[in-house]
């Protein structure tokens, strides 16, 4: 029998993502922190608190003891991504140098400014990494909605091994080796659906929502060029597709935070106590950017937003009084 797929973290997107990977006809391996957790999953068969009414599949096995996860053949990580460093180091420790480490969040380190890849090149020197992200809601991927997302490796073999392995009747994974373009489609989206939520929760209309978004790809497309990525990737699933995702549904929290925003509600209020990676994302973000001179006005506008030098109205002005520009 092959080794089993392992799943660190167990939350609305982990658990979609054991249940797609089982549906493919894996063995898989779902981690949790907390012991009553695994226990109760275990009996009940469903994640009552992040995927009500979603049966766990026959195939998942549910474990609170991280060393469980030793054998798999490979490792999705899918923790917040500001645990990146913690749980790669905690993982380094139990997996064999040669188990690739799958990378299922979306952010930037906020301490240090690293993109996660390079975090956990850090933690776990010389071991295989990849990045999985696209257009994709755990609701839909749990219940079995059609999805395609993106995988990449620099090795483009592995790449293709693990999208084949992930693959099946309704999760489609292609694969790449623009690790870094990927990973950066990932992160700044988030930043970028909290101005979009925003957008719409201020009431500025669907106009304003369009050209956000197309700006927002703009200054993405920028972000990467200047960082590795390439305009290829970005046009794809893990840039494109999950932007316009991102940016258009309050299935995202990110935009949901946004709308909120838009609201009138304050950071705090608007986070409502639940993670927002877009918000703690946002000035990395733009510390990155200006490191090398990148002109990200959006991006900026929601960090100064988040951090209390401007009003909502006031970023708006902001963008909307800039020196007019040829459109590039």
């Amino acid at each position: 029998m092959p080794a089993p797929i392992g799943i660190a973290g167990a939350g609305a997107w982990g658990t979609a993502l054991a249940n797609a990977a089982a549906s493919a006809g894996n063995e898989v391996v779902l981690w949790m922190r907390s012991p009553e957790q695994a226990a109760e999953l275990s009996a009940s068969r469903t994640n009552e608190r992040f995927l009500p009414g979603i049966r766990l599949h026959d195939r998942i096995r549910p474990t609170a003891d991280l060393s469980d996860l030793a054998p798999a053949r490979s490792v999705l990580l899918v923790t917040p991504a500001q645990t990146t460093r913690e749980m790669t180091a905690a993982l380094a420790r139990l997996l064999p140098p040669a188990t690739p480490l799958v990378l299922c969040a979306k952010g930037i380190e906020r301490e240090t400014g690293a993109f996660l890849c390079d975090v956990v090149e850090e933690a776990r020197p010389g071991a295989p990494v990849a990045v999985l992200s696209g257009p994709s809601f755990a609701h839909d991927v749990a219940r079995g909605l059609p999805t395609a997302v993106t995988l990449a490796c620099k090795e483009a073999a592995l790449a293709e091994g693990i999208a084949t392995a992930l693959s099946g009747p309704t999760l489609r994974v292609y694969h790449r080796t623009d690790i870094r373009g990927v990973e950066i489609g990932g992160a700044a989206k988030n930043v970028l659906a909290i101005a979009c939520g925003a957008v719409v929760g201020r009431g500025l209309g669907e106009s304003a929502k369009a050209a956000l978004i197309a700006r927002g790809f703009a200054e993405l497309l920028r972000f990467a060029r200047a960082y590795g990525g390439t305009p290829e990737t970005l046009m794809g699933l893990s840039g494109l597709g999950d932007l316009v995702l991102t940016c258009s549904s309050a299935q995202s929290r990110n935009f949901a935070f946004g709308m909120r925003l838009g609201q009138g509600l304050s950071p705090d209020e608007a986070a409502g106590g639940k993670l927002v990676e877009g918000a703690t994302t946002a000035k990395a973000l733009v510390t990155l950017a200006r490191a090398k001179g990148i002109d990200m006005p959006i991006s900026e506008a929601v960090e100064k937003v988040l951090s209390g030098g401007w009003t909502l109205d006031q970023a708006v002005d902001s963008l909307m009084n800039r020196p007019i520009k040829s459109e590039h």
